[in-house]
């Protein structure tokens, strides 16, 4: 996501512009784009854009400020000392200012995420004392906390209102500021808590999943991948994510649909090319998850496709 030549803030080297041509050492041309979508007292959000060559880790970097990045398309791994994350479209992703990480692409194709930075005197407000470090600032205790469907379904709403002109100022601010309370509460999200070795287990069916959503998996198939038997795959990913393997794949299959509805026509499309067996369960699976169809959401995000494109 963000990468650096030089060890310094990476909101700084991204700036407020709409993109930014970096080499990377060994990486070749990467491209990086932020787009400032909104700014207000209360909050900044930036829709950033990562395309990558590489899938060692980037140098090291530092955020000067904490910010909440939510990823929509792709997957990275970030590297906290000897913690590694990975970051897909099920989880929130803490970047505390000050803190010192490197960045990683194990899997072809970038990522895009929206970033959240919250004035600091309203994220303290909102975020619960248990989750943060004691001290001054807002310091998250962990690097990630899965979210909710509803949450990813927040982070499409902003991100369509606010890039397509949609979404006046006080709309997204109070969007964005559900999204955090709801990525943080005990109720709405979870908090992965494992070994070591469990962890590392569960992170690479992760990056398995990842590496093709549309591909219609078996559990012989990323057990496999994942070097370990399928009963204990099952076993140690429910227990570490609190949620069945399938389910995790659908709703990052589902993630994927919320960032392309507003560029698909033909929805029957969109929910082939995504692995989805027939338009109807596409539909059922988006309704039982969002609440609407993806037609109906379409339209209520006023979401009208400006051209077709393939996964």
């Amino acid at each position: 996501m963000f990468t650096a030549a030089t060890k310094k803030p990476a909101r700084d080297v991204l700036g407020s512009g709409s993109g930014a041509l970096r080499l990377d050492g060994d990486c070749g041309m990467s491209q990086i784009s932020t787009a400032l979508l909104l700014k207000t007292k209360t909050v900044m959000i930036r829709d950033v854009v990562c395309n990558v060559e590489c899938r060692h880790k980037s140098d090291e970097e530092c955020a000067h400020k904490t910010s909440l990045v939510y990823p929509y398309r792709g997957v990275f791994k970030r590297h906290v000392g000897q913690n590694d994350v990975v970051a897909e479209a099920n989880q929130v992703i803490f970047f505390n200012g000050g803190q010192d990480y490197r960045i990683s692409h194990p899997v072809e194709g970038g990522d895009s995420c929206l970033d959240l930075a919250i004035d600091e005197a309203v994220l303290q407000e909102l975020a619960p004392k248990e989750q943060v470090q004691a001290g001054e600032g807002v310091v998250f205790r962990r690097q990630r906390r899965r979210v909710d469907p509803r949450a990813q379904a927040l982070v499409a709403l902003l991100r369509h209102g606010l890039s397509r002109n949609i979404a006046e100022s006080l709309e997204g601010e109070t969007l964005a500021l559900t999204l955090v309370r709801r990525s943080l509460g005990e109720r709405t999200s979870h908090a992965a808590g494992a070994s070591f070795g469990r962890q590392k287990l569960v992170d690479r069916a992760k990056l398995v999943l990842s590496s093709d959503l549309a591909r219609r998996w078996t559990l012989a198939e990323i057990a496999k991948e994942v070097g370990v038997s399928p009963v204990y795959l099952t076993q140690v990913f429910q227990q570490v994510e609190a949620m069945p393997l399938y389910r995790y794949q659908l709703r990052l299959r589902l993630a994927r649909a919320l960032d392309l509805l507003g560029r698909y026509d033909d929805l029957t499309m969109l929910g082939l090319d995504l692995g989805f067996s027939s338009h109807s369960h596409f539909s059922a699976a988006f309704k039982q998850t969002y609440g609407l169809t993806p037609a109906e959401f379409q339209r209520s995000a006023q979401l009208k496709p400006k051209r077709y494109i393939s996964r």
